[in-house]
């Protein structure tokens, strides 16, 4: 049984060109809405990634993650099932099950929605606010792994690879 939020919410709209921008690792990711937006229930994060890259297996231990594909394509790999999606195509990563995705051709723009909210907290720790609503520049160096990997657990993540 779900436990209902006693918080009296406010209306909130984000529009097109608004969102905390930030670049994280070689994507442009936009927080569209917050765990204080939304009384604790979801975070939505907009995220474009460049064509081929690969984001790391890991795993949430606190919420559930959805992918929408908005544009462009991927590939989304939860346990040992992999799915092609493409614009309109939803796929979902339920938490404690490994998962990675890999980017196609063409890049992607993708919604990650994140139950419960918080996933933004982990967002601004590996990342920058971004100067633009562009693609970050070329990183002139590695990220540091030790840095992203406790950021990551403590968000209830974990890297795996």
């Amino acid at each position: 049984m779900t436990e209902q939020s006693t918080q009296t919410l406010e209306p909130v709209v984000v529009r097109t060109d608004e969102g905390e921008a930030r670049w994280w690792f070689e994507a442009l990711a936009v927080i569209r809405a917050t765990s204080d937006d939304t009384g604790g229930q979801m975070t939505i994060v907009e995220v474009t990634e460049p064509p081929g890259h690969e984001a790391p297996l890991h795993v949430h231990h606190r919420e559930d993650e959805a992918f929408f594909i908005l544009e462009g394509s991927a590939t989304i790999h939860v346990g040992d099932e992999s799915f092609d999606v493409g614009p309109g195509d939803y796929a979902f990563g339920p938490r404690d099950i490994p998962h990675r995705y890999s980017i196609g051709e063409n890049g992607c723009r993708m919604l990650f929605i994140c139950t419960p909210g918080g996933f933004e907290n982990l967002v601004r720790g590996m990342s920058v606010p971004a100067e633009r609503h562009t693609l970050p520049p070329p990183a002139d160096e590695e990220p540091n792994w030790e840095h992203v990997a406790a950021v990551a657990e403590a968000n209830g993540c974990e890297l795996l690879g």
